[in-house]
């Protein structure tokens, strides 16, 4: 039977387990019918999927996975021991985009992508360029990271909305947010020299600041010093997956 048979939307609510789960631990049971989000606190790519689930007001909990640990069970439902993940009744499936294109279409309301399908097809194009550019972060100079920024600072004047999805976030504002929301960091991490420069980017500062406000934004938003302390400790061999 397909997952969205056995989902019915009500108000929404959260659950989550404290601690990251570990090799030895228990998994957690399951509960007939209840929506599961495998995640990881500071991942962009799990960020992208709790944001998803709260704007559509989802029920769901959700269990934190040490990624550098990986329990057997879990990889025993996800081969790819990657988050986020989502599980209902003994299924799995996952991959960020994937997961957010199918919470999309479980639960129509709020729409997150626009119904023309010219402009929805747009909108992924951009979501596919920005995972690109992640990738560019890591792989290649800083300079060609802002060349990739320039891409969304153009589209989002053309647009001339207040967030990429209108007067209100879509879809390409949460996939894009969790990775954004880290920029103040590569500063701290980086030294002198690398801050992006907010004269050459008014509109994303801009967007940036008008998305923290945002209430599903919020419930996910660590500070910059919070990344930072994650990202040194992962640099170091330990990483506080437990805050």
């Amino acid at each position: 039977m397909l997952l969205q048979l056995r989902l019915r939307r009500r108000k929404g609510r959260c659950t989550m387990s404290d601690k990251h789960l570990a090799a030895g631990s228990t998994c957690p049971p399951l509960h007939p019918g209840v929506l599961r989000c495998y995640s990881m606190r500071y991942c962009p790519f799990a960020q992208r999927t709790r944001l998803v689930l709260d704007v559509k007001g989802a029920n769901f909990e959700i269990v934190n996975i040490n990624l550098q640990n990986k329990p057997d069970w879990f990889l025993a439902k996800n081969p790819l021991g990657k988050v986020p993940a989502l599980e209902i009744d003994g299924e799995t499936i996952f991959e960020s985009d994937i997961l957010c294109d199918y919470l999309d279409e479980l639960y129509p309301e709020p729409a997150l992508y626009p119904k023309d399908p010219w402009k929805k097809a747009n909108d992924r194009v951009y979501v596919e360029l920005w995972s690109k550019g992640d990738k560019q972060v890591i792989a290649k100079a800083f300079e060609e990271f802002l060349s990739g920024l320039d891409i969304f600072e153009t589209e989002l004047a053309r647009r001339g909305t207040t967030y990429f999805g209108g007067e209100k976030p879509a879809m390409l504002d949460y996939m894009i947010w969790p990775h954004s929301e880290r920029f103040s960091m590569l500063s701290l991490l980086a030294g002198d020299g690398h801050e992006i420069p907010q004269h050459r980017y008014p509109n994303m500062f801009s967007w940036i600041d008008r998305m923290k406000e945002d209430p599903a934004v919020k419930k996910i938003y660590f500070t910059p010093e919070e990344h930072l302390k994650f990202v040194e400790g992962l640099i170091g061999g330990n990483p506080p997956f437990d805050g």
